[in-house]
């Protein structure tokens, strides 16, 4: 052996034995663009965990599959705003565009401004465009002009690097609307020569949307000119600056101009682009070492970080720094002692998202709940869909009520009890969306309320929970009236046909019925059909196994739910009822608790088999890899809780579901100094089934855990096997 190859011999050896190298950081793993094709509706653009800005781009389009401003699909980019919903299934937001250009920017008169932005908007390639959390950048491919954008807390950072030979030109475009929203009062002033400050109102789904804004730049601008383009209300601004990198850092608040800046300068008061992408990036992996995996491949990784990453972008921060936010009614209102967060997709959340965060995120389920009661302290009722201070009345049910409760029953926080009971009572008893009638006759007539069968069903959830927490406050009469009114779905279940039908107002069901027949424009339903919402009781599944005839009864039914031919019938068929097994629809949130009620009626083998093939079937690292609208984090909570090995079902039961564990261990800190650790070493796509569970050594016979255990810290154990074992929990 001569020296040389003695030398490399012994660098190898060393190499091998010597010290390991880093693990690979927790972001490093997620990729915002999961979800960014077909119906997930996530954006890929910079986010700050929780945060009150998403910097993300916007093609411009106005489809369906537009709703967060993005779809993998487009090739062009029309600008990048500021404010962003992930995953939902309409439009709006996508507030303060701007867009980098290398040429002279004209305005022609009557020009529309959607012909504006057109003419402007860059073609870029996908090969050419980065997306990590906290950091998003790409390449104008017909200007050569990179933009890259990061985020703290409160405000957004912007660096553009113009190619050499051209125009230096940024365009601020406040009549930019995506989908909905409509801006109906804007404003932009050029302050000095590097700050820029403006205003945008707007109509759309949030019916009354406040925007200030403020914007300083690193550059002096050379020439600006601010005009009106297909309107008085689409006000547009192009600057001209004689640097070939600018950055631009911006502030916005609901309330005024002044808090925007404030916003701006005390979030981000320097001018570091890659300290504050750091930081951004190290605020990110905080929050995803709350739960620390090990998993069979690097894709399986991907696919869990992602997922817990869509999971705290929404609900964002709506407070100001000084506390101050728009009122539901306009005015300037003020959160003391606590942060104000908006974007609550209540009906899809309740089920998945806000029971992690109970574990995860208490100190912001405090925040949260309070937020709830201040909404309930100015309009008299909890919120249904809040979205930026306004109240859509969006989906169906009272569902901050099972936050709330949830909150109560799990000790959380120290909002009052008192008043969140009574915000709880009084929503539960006021007249809106057939609810008077509810409580009058004990359902909802078909023929005088639409979608009548998924509107009681989702209340008396709620009424379930109502009546725990009555039950823990000691208000014994409220208890039985509310856990009576829980039981109304039984009104509505159909002992010929075996499903959850609409019935009128004579007391006779309606006709014709297939319960596979689904019309997103009326029916009995809501985004489902009668084989999805007969399993919508989450609060009495014994009450539930009890109607359909007995535990083997009940389980076949099930099983024919994931069998059926034809899942879905109608022309008019919801497009949310996506991801089918059968006429199981994993892409929409009333079936994510389905098919652990296998455990129920003594088949926990077919919960584990089903929830395997929904892992890995419905979930994947792809841009298309979810099978439907991720709906604020709740589709990416179902795939956590599942690959953890256990969910929700009832939230507010105190009780978490076994299914079929995914990762091989899973480390969650649910308090400081106290870790939850899952095992399942012999996990894999094979190994689907449970043989044996332990908690802290000893075999749990049962197949749930209760959420107290988990927050008492410990090891839970899953021996998992290829073959079902069918005596597990009999």
């Amino acid at each position: 052996m001569n020296l040389k190859t003695l030398i490399l011999f012994l660098v190898t050896v060393l190499a091998l034995n010597g010290v390991k190298s880093e693990p690979k950081k927790l972001v490093s793993f997620v990729n915002p663009m999961i979800g960014t094709a077909d119906h997930g509706h996530t954006y890929p653009g910079a986010a700050y965990p929780f945060g009150q800005i998403q910097l993300s781009p916007d093609n411009g389009s106005q489809g369906w599959d537009w709703c967060s401003g993005y779809n993998y699909s487009d090739s062009l980019i029309a600008g990048f705003s500021h404010t962003h919903l992930s995953g939902t299934g309409i439009g709006d937001l996508a507030d303060l565009s701007f867009l980098p250009v290398a040429t002279e920017v004209s305005f022609r008169d009557g020009e529309k401004n959607g012909d504006f932005v057109s003419r402007y908007a860059g073609k870029f390639s996908h090969n050419q465009e980065t997306a990590r959390p906290g950091y998003y950048a790409v390449i104008m491919r017909n200007s050569g002009i990179k933009a890259e954008f990061t985020v703290t807390e409160r405000a957004g950072l912007h660096r553009y690097t113009f190619p050499a030979g051209g125009k230096n030109n940024l365009i601020i475009n406040l009549g930019f609307a995506i989908n909905w929203d409509k801006p109906y009062q804007t404003t932009l002033n050029l302050v000095d020569s590097t700050l820029v400050t403006g205003s945008r109102l707007s109509h759309g789904w949030a019916a009354d949307q406040h925007l200030y804004f403020a914007v300083r730049f690193s550059a002096p601008v050379l020439k600006s000119v601010i005009s009106s383009v297909g309107g008085t209300n689409a006000t547009v601004g192009s600057f001209s600056f004689g640097k070939s990198q600018l950055l631009t850092k911006v502030g916005i608040s609901s309330v005024s101009i002044q808090n925007a800046l404030a916003n701006l300068d005390g979030s981000l008061p320097g001018w570091d682009f890659e300290k504050t992408q750091h930081a951004a990036s190290e605020a990110w992996e905080k929050e995803l070492s709350k739960i620390s995996i090990e998993s069979v491949n690097d894709s399986q990784k991907t696919i869990f970080y992602t997922a817990l990453y869509h999971t705290m972008v929404a609900p964002a921060l709506f407070s100001d720094a000084n506390g101050e936010f728009k009122g539901v009614n306009g005015d300037v209102q003020k959160a003391t002692g606590y942060k104000r967060y908006t974007v609550f997709s209540l009906w899809d959340t309740y089920r998945a998202l806000h029971p992690l965060f109970t574990l995860t995120q208490q100190p912001r389920v405090n925040d949260m709940v309070k937020t709830m009661l201040d909404h309930y302290r100015q309009t008299g009722l909890l919120p249904v869909w809040e979205l930026e201070g306004n109240e859509t009345f969006c989906m169906v049910g009272n569902h901050a009520i099972p936050v709330i409760a949830e909150a109560i029953l799990k000790g959380i926080g120290d909002f009052d009890r008192q008043l969140a009971y009574e915000a709880m009572k009084k929503t539960s008893l006021f007249d809106r969306d057939g609810m008077g009638l509810y409580d009058k006759l004990g359902y909802m007539p078909a023929d005088k309320v639409s979608q009548s069968v998924a509107k009681s069903m989702e209340v008396a959830i709620d009424d379930w929970c109502v009546a725990a927490v009555a039950k823990k406050l000691g208000k014994t009469e409220d208890a039985l009236y509310f856990g009576k009114r829980a039981e109304s779905f039984r009104q509505y279940y159909d002992s010929e046909t075996k499903f959850m039908r609409g019935k009128l107002s004579n007391g006779k069901w309606t006709t014709p019925f297939d319960p596979a027949y689904s019309n997103h424009e009326g029916s009995d339903y809501t985004e489902g059909n009668g084989w999805q919402y007969l399993w919508l009781v989450p609060q009495n599944v014994e009450g539930l196994i009890g109607l359909l005839g007995g535990k083997k009864a009940f389980a076949d039914k099930l099983d024919q739910l994931f069998s059926v031919e034809h899942g879905v019938k109608g022309e008019k068929a919801s497009a949310d009822i996506s991801g089918l097994i059968g006429a199981y629809a994993h892409g929409n949130e009333p079936g994510h608790h389905t098919s652990f009620l296998f455990n129920y009626a003594g088949r926990a083998w077919r919960t584990q088999e089903i929830n395997r093939r929904i892992q890995t079937e419905m979930y994947t690292d792809k841009v298309d890899g979810l099978c439907g609208n991720e709906d604020c984090g709740q589709m990416s909570a179902w795939y956590v809780f599942s690959a953890l090995g256990f969910y929700p079902v009832n939230p507010s039961d105190l009780k978490y579901q076994f299914g079929s564990p995914l990762v091989r261990e899973a480390k969650i800190t649910v308090a400081k100094g106290i870790c939850f650790t899952v095992k399942a070493p012999l996990a894999s796509a094979e190994n689907k089934y449970i043989q044996e569970v332990k908690l802290n050594g000893k075999i749990l016979n049962r197949f749930y855990i209760t959420h107290q255990e988990i927050m008492d810290g410990g090891v839970l154990e899953f021996k998992m096997g290829a073959n079902p074992n069918i005596n597990l929990f009999q």
